[in-house]
């Protein structure tokens, strides 16, 4: 377990590099000041296969109401064994927006992990010996 939680957390950090440099650039106002970064694990049901899966989705409306408005898809991933991952960014004022988005939505097709997220990079990137940069 703690493997797959290293992976995904290394993961994490490689789907934000980009991110990062996007927003290390950013002039910051009071806007960009309120803004978050929200991980999710969407945990796949392995009682279903993906068609019945993808029809609870549909079902349950999730591709009208995910994301909901004002937030914005930084990452979306399928995590092998695990499900699929999505990074998002919002106000944090969203944030009620979101969960009920999932509960609402995904559930019954997956079981959900939400964890808030900051970007290390930008205070860390100075420290780097290997200043090597990843980009996919």
């Amino acid at each position: 377990m703690k493997n797959i939680l290293f992976a995904a957390l290394a993961v994490i950090c490689l789907t934000n590099f980009n991110y990062a440099q996007s927003s290390v650039k950013k002039d910051v106002d009071e806007a960009d000041t309120e803004k978050m970064l929200l991980t999710i694990f969407l945990k796949h049901d392995q009682s279903m296969n993906l068609s019945e899966i993808e029809d609870v989705r549909t079902k349950q409306g999730f591709y009208k109401s995910f994301p909901p408005e004002g937030v914005s898809v930084v990452n979306w991933y399928v995590v092998m064994g695990i499900g699929q991952m999505v990074v998002l960014e919002l106000p944090a004022s969203k944030l009620r927006d979101v969960n009920l988005a999932i509960e609402k939505t995904a559930w019954k097709a997956f079981k959900s992990e939400i964890y808030p997220t900051y970007d290390l990079y930008p205070l860390i990137e100075q420290k780097l010996d290997n200043k090597s940069k990843v980009s996919y």
